[in-house]
């Protein structure tokens, strides 16, 4: 549900954005939690791994 009120909130910004420079930065803004949650997996998958070869 939050991502839902989130996403309202991006295309309300980006229709009453100044110039296109404000919207790549609230488009960047938006996807960096999601970068940030799939390189942690990534992290905590590889050591998973490393760790049940090293067994």
């Amino acid at each position: 549900m939050l991502v839902v009120l989130q996403q309202v909130n991006i295309v309300q910004k980006i229709k009453q954005a100044p110039d296109g420079d404000y919207q790549l930065g609230v488009l960047i803004g938006s996807f960096i939690p999601f970068v940030i949650l799939v390189a942690l997996a990534y992290w905590m998958y590889s050591r998973a791994k490393k760790r049940d070869q090293d067994l």
